[in-house]
């Protein structure tokens, strides 16, 4: 389909993180495990909260939720990666294209949103701990976790929407190692602007307003916290919300400098690095972090590795 004297790109060029082939070669080797620690890590956890009575609390499942968005955004972005680690023709087709940038922001844009949710039920269980079951109820919960993914397929729909409703013709060689709304925005063959301010009020939007309602839940949860008399308290108060603040700096500060800043002409190599961070690098940790250092779930763990090693025995047997 031709416009003028250019045709509509069919396909686009990854130029990914580097053109070093032995580099490649090393990022593959990285890249592989963070990926193989990201599905592992979440699956274990899904698993776990679901077959375990003593995870099904609030916290849990949104953690659940938390996890199940982690893997789609680690399966949207990472095979393709590392295919193209390996391969010397690095393109998507224009309709996988689509299909990344679909899932990427539904994905990143709904994590965004459950993080929040997450402060809020931290925010109940340290403040107003005699009317955490009454507030945080089962049908409450669902409802987050619901608006949560909504809101996460609204401003993906926006996006997208604003993205490739633009022409591209001609130039089809994305300076970066995905589908990602920004980079792609630059190689439009028509004026930009409508998109540009859609990514920016969709990501003041997305990403400022949980960061809003975060710091406003541990401002009340730290004011709570420095009260409380017993220092055991204090420190089990301290290691819980720590993880989750951990979590939101590292996915919220990394694409906050994406989003919300003025959108330059060129992709720069730091800004294909602060994306490793939240495409790839929390997929790995949110499931690292939540569960080293929590009891329940390691308790879970245990539980669920004693029932396998009972069954594998008891077959064994016969």
């Amino acid at each position: 389909m031709g416009g003028g004297n250019k045709t509509y790109v069919v396909e686009f060029i990854l130029l990914g993180l580097t053109q070093d082939p032995k580099i490649q070669i090393l990022l593959f080797c990285v890249f592989l495990i963070i990926y193989l620690l990201s599905v592992f890590g979440n699956l274990l956890i899904i698993i776990l909260i679901q077959i375990d009575s003593q995870l099904h609390t609030p916290m849990y499942f949104f953690l659940k939720n938390l996890s199940f968005a982690d893997l789609c955004f680690s399966m949207s972005i990472v095979p393709q990666m590392l295919m193209h680690f390996l391969s010397k023709k690095k393109t998507i087709s224009f309709a996988g294209c689509l299909v990344q940038i679909v899932v990427f922001l539904l994905a990143g844009c709904t994590e965004c949103a459950l993080l929040a949710v997450m402060s809020y039920d931290r925010y109940v269980a340290v403040c107003k701990p005699l009317h955490y079951s009454t507030i945080m109820t089962q049908r409450l919960c669902i409802q987050l976790a619901a608006v949560s993914w909504i809101s996460g397929a609204f401003a993906c729909s926006v996006d997208s929407a604003f993205t490739l409703s633009i022409p591209y013709q001609g130039q089809n060689v994305i300076n970066h190692y995905f589908c990602e709304p920004p980079a792609l925005v630059k190689l439009a063959s028509a004026d930009t602007y409508n998109a540009e301010m859609a990514l920016f009020l969709v990501g003041v939007i997305i990403l400022l307003a949980p960061v809003s309602l975060i710091l406003v839940s541990y401002w009340n949860i730290i004011s709570t916290v420095i009260r409380m008399q017993s220092g055991k308290g204090r420190l089990k108060v301290f290691s819980t919300c720590g993880s989750h603040l951990t979590v939101v700096v590292l996915y919220y500060g990394s694409g906050i400098f994406a989003y919300m800043r003025p959108n330059s002409k060129t992709m720069s190599e730091k800004d294909k690095v602060i994306s490793v961070f939240y495409s790839v690098m929390t997929s790995m940790l949110n499931p690292i972090i939540y569960s080293l250092r929590n009891k329940n779930v390691k308790g879970a763990f245990k539980k669920l590795a004693g029932r396998l090693y009972t069954s594998k025995g008891s077959d064994t047997d016969i």
